[in-house]
């Protein structure tokens, strides 16, 4: 039996089990009388279950002539630290929603000849993703209709990539947006459909701007159905300049290092950025009060860059602790304040009750 095959009798099984367990929930409306046309989602992640509970309600409306006839997912995978297989976000809200699990599909690749054809007799008019995480062959690009239209959390030819709400806000951008494009081979490369710009608040972190980048993008979605699927949008799109595209490449969990000699501020934007996975972390240096002294590591949670008066350390690579924040200087005579933080297998604690924890032994950093 091959990989891909037992990937997806082991996922379908699970999706099946489920599905009976939930078969008391809202089911998705039957179609009317007149035949609407059948769009396919592709996605994985929370964000993706987003743009499905919007495509759904929309799907509802008296003049709406579109309806979601299926879900492609990635396939069940080891979640809480590899205990037991979960479903993909977006496969539990589907059948949440009342979704025959024969209309989920979850193959290793899309190129697949066997989900190929699956989705091939579906008729499909318009293929969405939204964060599904797989290259799509051009096999797979020849079978909707209306093409595949991906909604992109910036604002393209920016960032394209795997992680582009992280490297924005790496970068401190303050502004950023979603944008709704046809897509084509080329890595986010498609002509672009319409965007919406946000202003970036210094303090948001990546999990929760990539939610909100999600709901406009949903929002921005059902508004252009109608141009997408009559075809109108297809003229109107921009084709993007490539002149400007900058790369948003995959985070390696290696650059989750803190290093004390940059400025504050590009510390604060990766902390934002990293935040939920893989997270940032550091070492420092915990001096007990005989002189001894041990290495700790520690995963930075929240900060802010400290703008007003200076703090003044007994020795320059001290820690302070001044209102309920730990104050790390860093380079270029910057200083930034930690206000949360994990120790390795423990809670996230605020840095109140870290430094109480420490009775009295100081802390430097390295």
């Amino acid at each position: 039996m091959s990989m891909y095959s037992y990937s997806c009798i082991s996922t379908s099984t699970m999706i099946r089990r489920l599905w009976c367990l939930q078969s008391g929930s809202p089911s998705v409306p039957p179609s009317s009388t007149k035949k609407k046309k059948p769009l396919v989602l592709l996605g994985a992640p929370h964000v993706s279950a987003i743009v499905l509970e919007a495509l759904l309600n929309a799907s509802t409306c008296p003049d709406s002539s579109f309806e979601v006839a299926a879900i492609v997912t990635q396939p069940a995978a080891r979640r809480d630290r590899g205990k037991k297989l979960s479903l993909s976000p977006l496969a539990s809200h589907a059948l949440q929603r009342g979704f025959s699990p024969d209309l989920i599909f979850s193959p290793l690749r899309a190129g697949d000849d066997t989900f190929l054809s699956n989705l091939k007799a579906l008729q499909p008019h318009l293929c969405i993703t939204a964060a599904y995480g797989n290259i799509l062959p051009t096999d797979f690009l020849h079978i909707p209709s209306f093409g595949t239209v991906n909604i992109h959390p910036s604002l393209l030819p920016l960032y394209r990539g795997a992680a582009p709400v992280q490297r924005a806000l790496q970068d401190g951008v303050k502004e950023t947006g979603v944008s709704l494009a046809f897509t084509v081979r080329a890595l986010d490369a498609g002509p672009v459909i319409a965007t919406e710009t946000i202003q970036v608040d210094d303090q948001i972190k990546a999990p929760d701007l990539l939610e909100l980048l999600f709901h406009k993008g949903s929002k921005l979605l059902i508004g252009e159905l109608p141009s997408i699927l009559d075809g109108s949008a297809r003229v109107k799109a921009q084709p993007q300049d490539d002149s400007k595209a900058t790369l948003a490449p995959k985070i390696n969990p290696d650059e989750s290092w803190l290093f004390f000699d940059q400025e504050a501020s590009v510390l604060h934007n990766k902390v934002r950025a990293f935040s939920g996975w893989p997270g940032t972390r550091a070492r420092v240096l915990v001096v007990e009060k005989n002189g001894q002294q041990k290495t700790l590591e520690i995963k930075i949670i929240t900060t802010r860059v400290r703008s007003h008066e200076s703090v003044q350390f007994d020795e320059a690579d001290d820690i302070a602790f001044v209102e309920g924040a730990l104050v790390f200087p860093c380079g270029r005579g910057t200083t930034l304040e930690v206000l949360e933080v994990q120790l390795p297998g423990k809670k996230v604690v605020n840095s109140a009750a870290f430094w109480n924890g420490l009775r009295g032994q100081k802390l430097k950093k390295l």
